[in-house]
């Protein structure tokens, strides 16, 4: 059902219902989507779909899936109507999508899978992707405030405390008495944080203290911090072992998925 495809589409391609799209994200979507028919078209339509058949058990399971997407009934058929659907119409777009997986599934199941030694080998070419950054382990004092006075009186209570606190200990007992942030309740602690992890305003101070050391007064979306880092955890590379299985795994699958792109080119009508 096309209703139901641009439905899917609409949240896969932009995280949103296909009501809240705008013009060009909903041009963007018919046309995805009426490539996509065609693609399911052709691959239903080929000598390797003729047998395929979906147990209802499989179905009705999706079907569930489906429906446990949604707190109550009365969303699940309210979504339905907006989509011009019945249950029925839910049930048959569902099975088509099974048997295009299954077409999918049958086309690449006899795909060799990658081995330990097609790992190491990208494992060697790619050092960069399997390095574990610097992490940090951060506490902080957050103020809001909500007008020009109540942000001055939040900057010198906070520029007061970074002078003064040096032990860890200090710091989170200033975290409980002060801090607006839920965290007080654990002396401050937002545990080991990873660069990126912060707010843009924050990140580059928090990376730059040394252990032990507390920033000045920073202000982010949401208020006055103060940051302290307590740990710094080194960056280093992963070892072969710890990530040889999510290499195979991963090269497998494009292999896999290769064999699928190149048997759909291979279809009548493919371009």
């Amino acid at each position: 059902m096309p209703g139901y495809l641009e439905f899917k589409l609409s949240w896969a391609m932009f995280r949103k219902p296909p009501e809240n799209l705008d013009a060009g994200e909903q041009a963007r979507v018919s046309q995805v989507a009426r490539r996509q028919t065609e693609i399911e078209r052709r691959i239903l339509a080929s000598r390797e779909a003729v047998d395929v058949v979906i147990p209802f058990t499989t179905l009705d399971a999706r079907l569930a899936e489906v429906r446990g997407r949604y707190g109550r009934d009365e969303d699940y058929r309210d979504d339905l109507a907006r989509l011009g659907m019945s249950e029925a119409d839910l049930s048959e777009a569902v099975q088509r999508d099974l048997r295009v997986e299954a077409v999918l599934e049958r086309i690449s199941a006899g795909t060799p899978a990658a081995t330990l030694v097609d790992a190491e080998i990208f494992y060697r070419l790619n050092p960069g992707a399997f390095a574990r950054p610097e992490m940090r382990r951060l506490r902080h004092i957050l103020i809001t405030f909500n007008d020009a006075k109540e942000k001055a009186q939040a900057r010198a209570l906070l520029e007061g405390l970074c002078k003064s606190l040096v032990s860890a200990e200090s710091f989170a007992a200033a975290a409980l008495a002060h801090s607006h942030c839920p965290t007080a309740l654990q002396g401050g602690e937002m545990g080991v944080v990873k660069p990126g992890q912060l707010y843009s305003e924050l990140d580059p101070a928090a990376f730059a203290l040394a252990a032990g050391q507390v920033t000045d007064v920073l202000e982010s979306p949401t208020g006055l911090h103060i940051l302290r880092c307590d740990e710094i955890l080194p960056g280093q590379s992963l070892a072969f072992a710890e990530v040889s299985q999510r290499i195979l795994d991963a090269l497998t699958e494009k292999r896999r998925s290769q064999a699928q792109k190149s048997w759909i080119k291979s279809l009548p009508g493919q371009s």
